[in-house]
């Protein structure tokens, strides 16, 4: 029992002296005490003193200790220094890298918006204009396909346009449109036609004089009637009258242009027969009057105007 007792005291012993004898090396490699352990938790002098003195004791005795230190140790520093070194910088470019990349709240933003919430200018552009009650062109200038919506029905576009395309459609009376692309829309105004125009003008001096012969108005045009309207082709145009019509015929503007002939009698016997027939009107300077009416009716939207101006002769021939 007192055996294995001086056993342990010497296995402890032991620990205390390579302990001691490892600070004493490292002390004399210019190791700074001060900064492995502070003085408060420093081993006092006394209880140093007395370890000194048991190792030597033991080493009287016949026991041995040596330490061997490493001889590549400095080497080893130097390496250790200069990898330290070096990830000193990459640590201070690591640093710099993110100092420049944005909040996270923001990154986080950045990443999750989705592509399709980006606000997209329209692809249908603000020079064009819709009409009621006729055909219409849209033009897509965007990259993605774009829909035209009736807003009182939002299930079915009344037309498609591929990106970068056009398409003609017609219009009702609505009084806007829906046009979808992306996940966007927005609303555009429907404008209505203007009413059409009928306007009359005199292109002869036939009937300028105090004598004016009813044959010759017969075989010129004595007026031109133009329609003026932005869809002439959906008119429809009648007349009235003791008149030869001629036409249409396009102006400069794309206006339907009639010219009017009077058409009384072929002969002065005709002539007579339709002076002396009951409603014929006469002026007090003796003149007879004929009057003539146009009449146009677009067919679509029922839009409607009439118009009308009068001949005037004093006799058939010379």
């Amino acid at each position: 029992m007192v055996r294995k007792n001086r056993d342990s005291k010497f296995i402890i012993y032991e620990v205390l002296y390579i302990f001691v004898i490892t600070v004493l090396v490292l002390k004399g490699a210019d190791l700074d005490l001060d900064k492995v352990i502070s003085t408060n938790r420093a081993v006092s002098k006394g209880v140093r003193d007395s370890l000194v003195t048991m190792i030597d004791s033991l080493t009287d005795k016949g026991l041995k200790f040596e330490i061997k230190l490493n001889p590549d140790i400095q080497k080893q520093n130097v390496e250790l220094k200069e990898k330290v070194e070096s990830l000193n910088k990459k640590v201070a470019t690591l640093s710099d890298k993110i100092k420049k990349l944005p909040p996270p709240e923001l990154a986080a933003n950045k990443e999750t918006k989705p592509k399709e919430q980006t606000i997209m200018q329209s692809p249908i552009s603000i020079t064009q204009t819709f009409y009621q009650y006729t055909w219409n062109i849209a033009r897509n200038s965007g990259d993605v396909p774009t829909n035209i919506y009736d807003p009182k029905n939002m299930s079915k576009p009344i037309v498609t346009i591929p990106a970068g395309q056009e398409k003609k459609f017609n219009l009702a009376g609505q009084d806007e449109v829906v046009a979808k692309y992306g996940s966007q829309e927005e609303k555009i105004n429907v404008i209505p036609l203007k009413p059409p125009q009928i306007k009359i003008n005199k292109v002869t001096t036939k009937m300028d004089g105090s004598t004016i012969y009813a044959h010759d108005l017969q075989n010129i045009t004595v007026f031109n009637v133009t329609i003026v309207y932005l869809r002439p082709e959906q008119l429809d145009v009648t007349h009235s009258g003791p008149i030869s019509v001629s036409g249409p015929y396009k102006d400069n503007n794309g206006n339907n242009v009639y010219y009017v002939s009077l058409r009384i009698a072929p002969n002065e016997t005709k002539y007579d027969e339709w002076i002396n027939r009951p409603g014929t009107l006469q002026e007090a300077d003796g003149r007879y009057k004929a009057n003539f009416f146009f009449f146009v009716t677009d067919k679509i939207s029922k839009a409607h105007a009439e118009a009308g101006d009068s001949f005037y002769f004093t006799d058939f021939s010379k």
